[in-house]
């Protein structure tokens, strides 16, 4: 599997479980993202994400965007494009 870094998590919502990525590259709904965390990595499939509370289908490099996540995460962690 091939991966390319499109992202960093810059703030988590616990009771939500929803991260807040800032996009290095271009990322859309139905993407297989992995994420990789201080103690492991995990991965998942993009089901949703927002851009200023407002649902979006694809996002842009310089965005920033907020999408639930299986597994909680912290600022810093690394998100990748699955292939």
């Amino acid at each position: 599997m091939a991966e390319q870094e499109v992202g960093k998590v810059a703030h988590f919502f616990g009771k939500i479980s929803v991260g807040m990525v800032r996009l290095s590259g271009p990322l859309k709904v139905g993407d297989s993202i992995k994420v990789k965390t201080g103690s492991g990595e995990f991965t998942q499939t993009v089901e949703s994400m927002q851009v200023d509370r407002v649902s979006v289908t694809e996002a842009a490099v310089g965005a920033e965007v907020g999408m639930k996540v299986a597994q909680p995460v912290k600022e810093g962690d690394t998100v990748f494009l699955v292939s």
